[in-house]
């Protein structure tokens, strides 16, 4: 039990610096980011009969989409709208029980799936180069040159980690680069640790109560096409390093079941949507542990923490250059994920179909295009993808 339970606390470790950074960006509570994918985590691996070893972490798909819905809406209405996202799953995992995964695959052909996980990608470079020179929104609140020389050091940290770092280092070059930023950040004074010291080290984190709004519904539910893409393809990745096909056993309607399920509750709580994590099976791959129980500790290891109070007041206290550094390399990252799905595809852009479709949910997806229509907005990653799929349908395929 103790082997099980230190390879959990290392999986939690694996996924803890993009878990925690969704929350950190859009507003939202740490503690709750922590509690709902350790929730959503073990209902997962229920609805699954504990058969498949996936976590559940914060969504990035959901970054831009929460920050907008948060001015717009408020926090409660957003709680709301992401809640409303997980039906998506349902819906997707009906699809695949009745119509077959071949269904699907027509739905979302590379050429769909690239151009949006590319623009969830760049969707936040403004915000990351903002936070790397020191400015919230339009405002200046750390000195320029002060900021740029700690996200410079955060961001050259989390290169070295990435490129030179051992197999395991590999796995969490943001968590070790967001660290020594801080660090650094300390040294130099600019950490308040105000809060850090009248923080309690037992804290029942803030709930959040979700408001029903319909218009932060509608313009919030688009955007979990990208995610419910996004798990099918690590079903899949995690099936080929174990050597099973999970898609048959429990089945991909039962994954996209648990994740959906998942998505509820963190949207109940006033956490982020979750989702599988990559990073994790990174971490699979190297340690040749595929034991679902591990991913069982590590939702618990993150439950625990969510209610100490210390802790997620370090997370808050991280400045902005520091996060901004190391979300330079992580959001590009993602974008250059985008633009392999589409290489790997050997997508033809010579392809008038396949150009339009890529040109188009770029410029949509980043420029910031919304769409009203009375009461109802699409915008975004959500607006992106409901493009490219929509045009991916009706365009014919001709040079």
């Amino acid at each position: 039990m103790i082997k099980d339970a230190i390879s959990g606390l290392q999986i939690l470790f694996v996924a803890f610096g993009a878990m925690v950074l969704v929350p950190l960006l859009t507003g939202l509570n740490p503690a709750m980011a922590l509690l709902g994918a350790g929730c959503g985590t073990i209902i997962f691996q229920i609805i699954t009969k504990f058969k498949v070893p996936i976590y559940l972490g914060s969504s990035f798909a959901f970054i831009t989409p929460i920050i907008y819905s948060m001015k717009e809406w408020g926090i409660n209405s957003t709680m709301f709208a992401l809640f409303c996202t997980g039906f998506v799953y349902f819906i997707f995992a009906a699809i695949i029980k009745t119509k077959g995964e071949s269904f699907i695959s027509k739905l979302f052909p590379a050429v769909v799936i690239g151009p949006v996980i590319i623009v969830i990608g760049l969707s936040v470079a403004v915000s990351a180069a903002g936070m790397a020179m020191g400015m919230s929104g339009s405002t200046q609140v750390i000195d320029k040159d002060i900021a740029l020389m700690l996200s410079t050091f955060s961001f050259l940290v989390t290169i070295v980690i990435a490129i030179f770092g051992s197999k395991m280092f590999k796995l969490v070059p943001i968590l070790i680069g967001a660290i020594c930023g801080y660090i650094l950040a300390f040294i130099l004074g600019y950490v308040d640790t105000s809060a850090i010291k009248a923080a309690s080290w037992f804290a029942i984190p803030h709930f959040e109560t979700p408001s029903i709004n319909f218009s932060a519904a509608i313009f919030m539910i688009p955007v979990a096409i990208a995610p419910v893409i996004e798990h099918i393809g690590a079903v899949m990745a995690i099936g080929a390093v174990t050597k099973k096909d999970y898609t048959k056993d429990p089945g991909l309607h039962r994954t996209l079941s648990g994740d959906g399920v998942g998505v509820c509750v963190a949207g109940l709580i006033g956490g982020p949507p979750v989702t599988t994590y990559s990073e994790v099976t990174g971490a699979i791959m190297i340690t040749k542990n595929a034991q679902v129980k591990i991913m069982t500790w590590a939702a618990i290891f993150a439950i625990l923490l969510a209610f100490v109070g210390k802790f997620n007041a370090i997370l808050q206290s991280i400045p902005l250059p520091v996060m901004g550094g190391v979300m330079i390399l992580l959001f590009g990252t993602i974008a250059s994920l985008g633009i392999k799905t589409l290489v790997d595809a050997k997508i033809d852009l010579t392809n008038n179909k396949n150009l339009v479709i890529v040109s188009s949910t770029l410029i949509v997806g980043v420029g910031g295009l919304i769409a009203d229509f009375g009461m109802i907005s699409f915008a975004g990653v959500g607006l992106s993808a409901l493009l490219a799929i929509i045009l991916n349908l009706i365009l014919p395929n001709k040079n």
